[in-house]
């Protein structure tokens, strides 16, 4: 059983993942306060009643919460082997961007799964904190993307910066044409956001003379199920996308 933690800006994916398959999962906020310790007292809670782990992988968007889980790592789980993804790690990827350094091991993660169980080319849709849409082309590697900002990072920032405009809770409205404030924030969020992806997923696979309609698009992250029922383009919702791609890392190195 492999324990693999993927950290994103505002949430965090821990899951025990057996033969290629997630068995358990939890989501936990992501904190760059809580220090190993804290993080070692949380993973504990987490899996106690569960079976041993026999290995641990480890992502992370955030570098200070990196840090410390790089701690809890050699203090905590020093007798277990484990990956800690990062520049140089051995995934199977080619990285083919100007700076594969500045690329998350999130997004490398999602593309490791993502080729894995849908072949090549394919297109990876993380709808977080931010909403990536990355490439894989037809020869396996990763090719880039484009980042905008997450669904609840953009409607917070409204809510902060228009003063009669509030905060609401993220559902489908009844219809685009909203006839209330509430639920004309909730179609700009859900209705705006899925015509986002669709309209990158369009253009990047026109630039690189893919047909739209005829390459798998994968979606994970914590907010993509209110955009994938939307969506004219997406052909599948993996929600535990990286750390599936956690797993394939660690067994390429183990």
């Amino acid at each position: 059983m492999l324990l693999a933690v993927a950290v994103e800006n505002s949430r965090t994916l821990v899951g025990l993942v057996f033969e290629g398959a997630v068995k358990r999962h939890w989501w936990v906020g992501t904190d760059p306060r809580r220090t190993a310790d804290e993080w070692a007292v949380l993973l504990g809670g987490l899996l106690a009643g569960e079976a041993p782990v026999a290995g641990i992988a480890v992502c992370s968007a955030v570098p200070h919460v990196l840090h410390e889980l790089r701690d809890v790592v050699a203090r905590y789980y020093a007798d277990l082997p484990s990956v800690v993804l990062e520049p140089g790690v051995k995934t199977g990827l080619p990285v083919l961007v100007d700076n594969p350094r500045e690329v998350g091991t999130d997004r490398i993660a999602n593309a490791l799964a993502a080729v894995n169980r849908h072949g090549s080319p394919c297109v990876v849709v993380d709808i977080g904190t931010a909403t990536t849409v990355d490439l894989v082309n037809p020869a396996g590697a990763f090719v880039g993307g484009a980042i905008a900002p997450g669904i609840e990072t953009a409607t917070d920032a409204l809510g902060e910066a228009a003063a009669q405009l509030r905060r609401v809770e993220l559902v489908r409205p009844r219809a685009a044409l909203a006839k209330n404030t509430v639920e004309a924030l909730q179609s700009g969020a859900i209705f705006g956001f899925t015509a986002l992806v669709d309209g990158l997923v369009t253009r990047i696979l026109i630039e690189q003379s893919l047909a739209p309609g005829s390459v798998p698009v994968v979606a994970t992250g914590a907010l993509a199920a209110l955009i994938v029922p939307e969506s004219t383009l997406i052909t599948h919702h993996e929600p535990f996308l990286p750390l599936l791609g956690l797993h394939q890392a660690f067994a390429r190195n183990h």
